[in-house]
């Protein structure tokens, strides 16, 4: 979520009244937003879009709740020292958190281990252990329409007799010691980005915030006049009609077989009755086809935690694979394919077979990414249900993206087409008629360069280092992954470099290459990717004859409040993953928004920004996703890439020899081996389109008017990736509810000159 008092004061309209009521005070805004800590809860950009979402349910008055788990550690904090990323803890509420309320009077039991119990009135899971979900409350304010929604964070509690209700003659005080055992469920965040980790206390993460929420969706529901019936059979039917549930890729998955149990064992539903229900209030948003990001538990571990709900998801396979059987008969291969369950080693589930089967709606988050799960990775599943199977292309909020890292721009853009396009960003596209403006040129390029300064400024005090704010600020920031090839980035680093010390006398336009993120801490290769970057940097740094041409930086700690201050000041955007391999990104879509130019493959969002902007006001390059598919057809040989182009060589023997380590030769003989023997992304197939492309990008950068023309193109291209735009369709294509630009009354004003006008249907 990163901070939230700029963002409170900009949808509620106060920020200039505040600005000077503290400036009045004697005190410095800017140095008071500061003091806030980034509420980190989520990893890079699939939490971030949670964040973008709640703002923009909020702006367009649906009434939606985003439930979470209030971590106590969040994202770890990255230093780094000697090159390395070190992690610490994130103790963000070491001084308390303001914005959240603790809500004990709605706290909820969540159930683990026990057994299962057949008997003559139905199915019991007994003897579990109790962990009691705490509910804080985080208001989620629309921009400038009275509405604000709730944004709910579960955090749990151990009960009072936790350890001490069972005949126990045993040790009190160790007792009340264990109740750190059931309180360790909201103690920390798993730092990994498309990556599945199969332990225990995750699984118990993901239980315990699907059961709290689910208990508090049917209170609500059973509170509300759709949930008072007089006839017990029917007291669900109206249910997705007044509850719709979006899974945020499989992590919450577990909430199938969860609303399945409490419809089937408490309510006492008829299974194909709760089954139906279930189907039509639950809906999957996948995102990522990385195999190694996929969710796939192991059987004894859910038939340990969570005895129930494993014969839950068997039943529900057998429907399903009967279901498969009798429209392909003898079909073996193809129910093995669609079973949520994976024989073979040790039996797995699959959550996102379980996903697609218990939603009505399946969707991927930008075109090319939907086109793949529909095609490749869910074929089989989409070859049944195609109508099942959407796009969603991922958006931004422009209220902190814009309005709130960028005023200057923000400001500029209000001049010339009014105030409006914050909450309808298509209007952007009357910028079109500017981009000829030579005024308007200058006043972008001038806000831009202001920006620049600021940052460079902020560099040298975290930093200290000196930069030229005049050079081309060339940005790749996200989690480091082998995937988004931030080694690709750097191996163009060190061919820049050597073509600075081979010819020094030669026109090179100046660069400062700013490289940030975290590396899941488990994750070998991606710290040693941090560990060259911050290597070259040294040497390129510190090289006389490079002097100011090229400078090398490693962003500590990138996060939300970083991204402000970094995205407005940039050039040059880096999307470089290889074809096929980026869900969709949105990073992207913020710096296109802010003014800065894409360097970028045709994958994910980068696609329809290209789309939207006109392919020759991006800079694309590489291998498409079937020239990626040719390349794995006939084998990727890396050598060969190596062999036929000096440039590559050189650089990569550099690394190898210890050019850039020479106190430990050695250093980087992993990362060298990895990327000849085992490089799943072909950093060295995309090497050569992507230094020359860079060489287009420095050509652009010498004409100055030309480079803003195209930045003002980009911008005036920029409307369709509001998260705004994103909701819109989730809200009428898959919740089925209306979106109301309405701006309902303040408390102390008359509410009945819009009480007929609110739309029909509940909580997303």
């Amino acid at each position: 979520m990163g901070r939230t008092l700029q963002n409170t004061m900009i949808n509620l309209g106060l920020q200039n009244a505040c600005d000077e009521a503290v400036y009045q005070l004697g005190l410095d805004m800017e140095e008071l937003e500061e003091i806030e800590e980034d509420a980190g809860l989520g990893n890079g950009g699939l939490g971030r879009l949670a964040a973008c979402f709640l703002d923009s349910m909020a702006t367009l008055g649906l009434a939606a709740y985003g439930y979470g788990i209030r971590y106590e550690y969040g994202i770890f904090n990255q230093k780094i020292r000697d090159g390395w990323q070190v992690e610490e803890a994130d103790d963000w509420l070491r001084h308390g958190n303001p914005w959240e309320k603790a809500r004990p009077e709605y706290m909820l039991p969540v159930h683990f281990y026990g057994r299962v119990e057949h008997g003559a009135t139905g199915t019991k899971w007994v003897d579990t252990q109790v962990v009691l979900a705490l509910p804080y409350d985080t208001p989620v304010p629309g921009y400038m329409n009275n509405t604000v929604n709730t944004m709910r964070l579960w955090s749990a509690r151990a009960p009072n007799d936790f350890n001490l209700r069972d005949f126990n003659v045993g040790d009190y005080i160790q007792a009340v010691l264990d109740r750190n055992l059931a309180e360790n469920i909201s103690r920390v965040l798993y730092p990994n980005d498309n990556f599945f980790e199969g332990k225990e206390l995750r699984l118990k993460q993901e239980y315990f915030v699907v059961a709290a929420t689910l208990q508090d969706i049917i209170r609500r529901f059973k509170a509300s006049k759709f949930g008072s019936t007089d006839s017990v059979r029917t007291v669900f039917d109206s249910f997705p009609d007044q509850v719709a549930i979006q899974l945020n890729d499989t992590h919450p998955a577990m909430a199938i077989p969860e609303l399945m149990r409490i419809f089937v064992d408490i309510e006492k539903l008829p299974w194909n009755t709760a089954w139906d229900i279930t189907k039509r209030t639950f809906a999957y948003t996948n995102h990522t086809v990385l195999p190694e990001a996929l969710e796939r538990w192991p059987v004894d571990l859910v038939e340990k935690l969570l005895p129930r709900h494993l014969q839950i998801i068997y039943e529900i396979n057998q429907r399903h694979l009967d279901h498969i059987a009798s429209l392909f008969p003898n079909d073996m291969d193809r129910l093995r394919r669609m079973s949520l369950i994976e024989e073979g080693g040790t039996k797995r589930i699959n959550m996102a077979h379980l996903c697609i089967v218990g939603s009505h709606a399946v969707n991927g988050v930008a075109k090319i990414h939907s086109e793949i799960v529909k095609t490749q990775v869910f074929e089989d599943f989409a070859a049944l249900e195609p109508e099942k199977f959407q796009n969603k292309t991922n958006g931004i909020t422009p209220r902190r993206w814009l309005l709130l890292c960028n005023p200057g721009l923000a400001e500029l853009i209000a001049e010339k087409i009014g105030e409006d396009y914050v909450r309808d960003l298509s209007q952007l596209t009357k910028l079109h008629e500017f981009v000829d403006d030579d005024l308007f040129i200058r006043e972008v390029a001038k806000v831009k360069q202001e920006n620049k300064v600021k940052f460079a400024l902020y560099l040298e005090k975290e930093y200290k280092v000196k930069i030229n704010p005049s050079s081309m600020f060339d940005v790749h920031v996200k989690r480091i992954h082998e995937y988004k090839r931030q080694l690709m980035n750097c191996l163009h680093i060190i061919t820049m470099y050597n073509r600075i010390r081979r010819d020094p006398a030669k026109l090179f336009v100046p660069r400062t290459v700013i490289i940030g993120g975290k590396a899941a801490p488990g994750y070998h290769m991606a710290k040693m990717i941090i560990k060259l970057i911050n290597a070259v940097a040294h040497v390129v740094n510190n090289d006389p004859v490079v002097g100011s041409k090229l400078k090398v930086i490693f962003l500590e700690n990138y996060r939300v409040s970083l991204a402000e201050k970094v995205i407005p000041a940039t050039d040059l955007s880096e999307q470089i993953s290889t074809a096929g391999t980026e869900a969709s990104g949105t990073g992207n879509m913020k710096f296109m928004l802010n003014g800065a130019l894409t360097i970028g493959t045709m994958d994910g969002a980068n696609v329809e920004m290209a789309e939207e902007a006109g392919e020759e006001n991006l800079f694309i390059f590489g291998m498409r996703v079937e020239d990626v598919a040719e390349l794995d057809k006939e084998g990727y040989n890396a050598q060969k890439y190596y062999n036929e182009l000096p440039e590559l060589q050189q650089a990569v023997d550099q690394i190898g020899s210890g050019f850039f380590s020479p106190q430990e030769p050695d250093l980087f003989k992993d990362v060298v081996n990895m990327l000849f023997h085992h490089d799943r992304f072909k950093v060295f197939a995309d090497y050569e389109a992507y230094v020359k492309c860079q060489e287009k990008v420095s050509e652009l950068y010498l004409n100055s008017k030309a480079w803003t023309k195209m930045v003002i193109r980009n911008i005036a291209a920029a409307g369709k990736f509001s998260s705004d735009r994103t909701i819109k369709e989730y809200a009428r294509d898959i919740w089925h509810v209306e979106p109301s630009d309405l701006k309902i009354p303040l408390p102390n004003e008359p509410r009945d000159a819009v009480e007929d006008k609110t739309p029909n249907g509940t909580a997303a």
